[in-house]
């Protein structure tokens, strides 16, 4: 079971890298902040001040089409806002 499924690289994400040094990720919706914590510290060599976590849960669509009403939702997922200590940096985008 892989923790870590992939960095979320947004414009708001970007920010809060910038200025409050915490990173975001895609993580496994079992994993708890314990186990996310020590992922993240394993694959990048940091150390983890401080983690949160948000379920975020699936959207649902209506589509009422030719053929009838069509149903459908996205995928519930997990994420995780990894603060790291004071000097400490992750570059995403050579470690892809």
């Amino acid at each position: 079971m892989s923790i870590l499924k992939k960095p979320i690289i947004t414009e708001k994400a970007t920010m809060q890298s910038e200025l409050f040094n915490a990173y975001a990720f895609e993580v496994n919706t079992k994993a708890n902040k314990v186990e996310i914590k020590k992922a993240v510290e394993a694959a990048y060599g940091v150390s983890v001040e401080k983690v949160r976590t948000i379920n975020v849960r699936p959207d649902r669509k209506t589509k009422f089409t030719k053929t009838g009403v069509q149903h459908g939702k996205t995928n519930a997922v997990k994420k995780a806002i990894v603060q790291l200590a004071e000097g400490e940096t992750i570059d995403l985008y050579t470690n892809m």
